[in-house]
């Protein structure tokens, strides 16, 4: 494995990765690891091929889902 520092990270930067590692209940050395991971994961730039609705999905799909009812549409779709 290969070792990575980086110098010269902006004090908010390490405050705001410090938080969001504690709630991932992790380090922030494996919370870092992670956003590497999931930001080059894809070679093909999957951000840039995907609409937002989709890019957050997958962002959020390890943390699990819900089907909502929709309701039933009783008015006709106006015309443009």
């Amino acid at each position: 494995m290969a070792t990575l520092t980086i110098r010269n990270l902006d004090d908010e930067l390490k405050s705001r990765l410090r938080i969001q590692a504690a709630r991932h209940d992790q380090s922030m050395e494996e919370e870092a690891r992670s956003i590497l991971r999931g930001a080059l994961s894809d070679p093909q730039g999957f951000e840039e091929q995907t609409g937002i609705g989709t890019r957050i999905r997958k962002r959020l799909e390890d943390l699990g889902g819900i089907e909502l009812e929709l309701p039933e549409r009783v008015e006709k779709p106006r015309r443009l």
